[in-house]
């Protein structure tokens, strides 16, 4: 008897996806078996489903139980407390920034109100913190902000700092258990309420799937558990993508045409999600919507007419999702790590946890593993033991004479490799001056000096006018990176230049800066001119890492492509907490990754907490604004006779939100 299947997916040339080819086929079956269901999956049954079919199905019955993923990351808090040391204006005084108690004149600045540099400056960049704080949503531990020691404290200084670090962690303690997901919030309704457009999947090669999601788009066709049905049993039905938003897809049943009232979310990568034909070779039934039974008499020749030359997910598709969520660091691996509290140097720390690539770090020395870092695995933030002695780098030696049991160094193979780099030649020289991404205050790009020159291409560079005099608040930036620039990309691409602190001759102009300081600048030809095809664009949303806070996802908004740069909003936040990435930063997700890992999304802010930031703080960016608005731009001639000292190279003249997705550079040589 001739029987209706569907064969495996076949490829067409010039496609990623498998197209559906149903045909006859003729095969000895047994009778009970044709009669239990058909080759699509389908109860006899329901071949020609009618009204009253529908009518004398129970409706109190629901057999989807689909639970969300848990979460497995707790999101922590501050209790907001701010420490005032009684004797504050006899002697002695208490950062606002990290609550360390000292000495009032060895205090930095006329105020007296922060215990160094460092303090300042990432109070400033972060405004009050209280703000920053609001966004982490549930009680719990207090996220360490860069907390500088003072080198002179007196004993009682230290004691009292100790004591109120005490009384926080027996804070932390009475508040952890109350900790909560944060619930309320979805991407689906996010995104259809305000028509907005997620980047897709393929922007980000170091995220599951980004390199192997092929053409999944609108009108693919998927299998999935049939929600409006009172069978007893979990059943499903075939739906199509109608919209994409990274890893979610709005999928409608088919037969609804343009009925959207059943319409619904989910992640494609999920365990629920499966190509047309996985059923039928499972042994799974295929039934219809409740809604919809009567629209057909035969939903078999419905399907064969819909489903005909459609496209499907690879055979393979969960199998895939499965290996790229496979990932090569292990807890208890030891790696170098960036000192949170000293910029300039390295520590050991251990791999507490492994969370979608993302690592949290506990520091080797924290005995209670509350002193940890967030970073991705793909970080150039982190090392394998033995990378700061290769270099010449700053090391933190641990007070650890030995691995504890079950620690292990990580295969230096595991770590991202940087460009190589010819040094031979004409290469960057201490002094040389540049515009940098300040790690401290990531929406501004300032004035930098290259301090040292380390080994491998790496340099250390340091933020003019704010910098420590031992130079603890130094950082390390290869020179393939790209959050180092040269002298006047602000200028020519249109982006605020952060000047030095204390620099009285304002509007910022480099030509009188590098005259006065009698310095240079670095060559434009040693910068970093590749621009991969990112496919990102102004407006899209995505999930991104606070790296304020590195242990915070939150929803997020690209609102300028300067090249390969991105500038990153916080949904709900003000623009002051923007901050510069790297088109292909590994701290940049797909809209659905959280919900694909596990993670914890930190939604938009809340009306409340957006209403609590200073009004000081807006003023004081908008006199700014006005002030760089006023600033006369300068010439690519002027670079060229003036900065670089005839040598011929010139900037990329354009427009400031460039979305240039090619391989241009953001300079051109002009050849003799």
């Amino acid at each position: 008897m001739p029987r209706m299947t569907i064969t495996a997916p076949q490829r067409q040339p010039g496609d990623n996806l498998p197209c559906l080819i149903i045909r006859e086929k003729t095969e000895h079956t047994s009778r009970a078996e044709r009669k239990r269901r058909d080759s699509f999956g389908m109860f006899d049954g329901y071949d020609s489903c009618s009204e009253d079919t529908s009518s004398s199905s129970s409706s109190d019955e629901s057999e989807e139980e689909v639970a969300p993923l848990p979460s497995s990351l707790p999101i922590i808090k501050n209790n907001g407390q701010v420490y005032t040391y009684p004797d504050g204006k006899s002697g002695m005084a208490t950062c606002e920034m990290c609550g360390m108690v000292g000495v009032r004149d060895a205090f930095y600045s006329k105020t007296k109100r922060f215990c160094s540099v460092s303090c300042s400056r990432s109070y400033s960049s972060n405004s009050k913190k209280a703000s920053i704080l609001a966004r982490l949503q549930v009680a719990g531990k207090p996220p360490t902000k860069k907390a500088k020691v003072l080198q002179k404290q007196p004993l009682v200084a230290k004691l009292a700092a100790y004591a109120q670090y005490q009384a926080t962690l027996q804070n932390q303690a009475k508040t952890k258990a109350a900790a909560v997901p944060v619930e309320g919030f979805s991407w689906g309704n996010y995104i259809n309420s305000n028509s907005f457009t997620a980047a897709p999947v393929t922007c980000f090669k170091h995220a599951p799937m980004g390199t192997c999601w092929g053409d999944i788009s609108e009108g693919v066709r998927v299998e999935v558990p049939n929600t409006d049905c009172s069978l007893p049993t979990k059943v499903f039905w075939i739906a199509g993508i109608v919209k994409l938003a990274g890893y979610n897809a709005l999928l409608r049943y088919e037969g609804f045409e343009n009925d959207s009232s059943l319409d619904f979310w989910c992640n494609v990568c999920g365990s629920d999600i499966h190509p047309v034909g996985w059923c039928a070779t499972s042994g799974k039934p295929l039934v219809p919507p409740r809604s919809i039974q009567h629209k057909y008499t035969n939903w078999k020749a419905f399907l064969v007419k819909r489903l005909t030359g459609a496209k499907t997910l690879p055979p393979d598709f969960s199998q895939k999702v499965s290996e790229s969520m496979q990932y090569p660091f292990k807890t208890s691996m030891r790696v170098e790590v960036v000192d949170k509290t000293h910029l300039c140097r390295t520590r050991v720390a251990v791999v507490e946890s492994v969370i979608g690539g993302r690592l949290r770090l506990v520091y080797e020395e924290s005995e209670d593993k509350t002193d940890d870092f967030w970073c991705h695995m793909y970080s150039p933030l982190i090392h394998h033991i033995g990378w700061s002695r290769n270099i010449g780098h700053r090391f933190k030696r641990s007070d650890i004479t030995k691995k504890q049991e079950g620690h292990f160094d990580a295969p230096p193979h595991l770590f991202m490799k940087v460009k190589e780099v010819d040094t031979a030649g004409e290469w960057f020289k201490e002094g040389m001056k540049l515009e940098a991404i300040d790690p401290l205050n990531l929406s501004a790009i300032c004035v930098a000096t290259i301090r040292k020159v380390l080994a491998d291409g790496y340099l250390m560079i340091g933020i003019d006018g704010s910098e420590a005099a031992d130079g603890s608040d130094w950082f390390c930036y290869h020179a393939t990176s790209p959050s180092i620039f040269p002298v006047g990309f602000c200028e020519i691409n249109m982006i605020e230049l952060t000047p030095p602190r204390g620099y009285a001759k304002l509007p910022f102009k480099w030509f009188d800066y590098l005259r006065e300081t009698d310095s240079i600048a670095a060559p434009v030809k040693l910068f970093n001119k590749e621009v991969p095809n990112h496919g990102f664009h102004v407006g899209m949303k995505l999930e991104a890492v606070d790296l304020m806070e590195p242990r915070l996802v939150c929803v997020a908004t690209v609102t300028r492509i300067i090249h390969r740069l991105l500038r990153i909003h916080f949904d709900g936040w003000e623009d002051e907490y923007d901050q510069w990435v790297d088109c292909e930063s590994p701290d940049l997700y797909p809209v659905g990754w959280c919900q694909l890992t596990g993670y914890q999304l930190q939604p938009p802010a809340p009306q409340s907490s957006r209403d609590s930031q200073s009004s000081s703080s807006k003023q004081k960016k908008k006199a700014k604004s006005q002030q760089y608005k006023g600033h006369k731009k300068m010439t690519s001639l002027q670079l060229k006779e003036e900065l670089l000292d005839g040598e011929e190279y010139s900037f990329l003249q354009g427009a400031s939100d460039q979305e240039s997705n090619g391989s241009a550079s953001y300079y051109i040589k002009q050849e003799p």
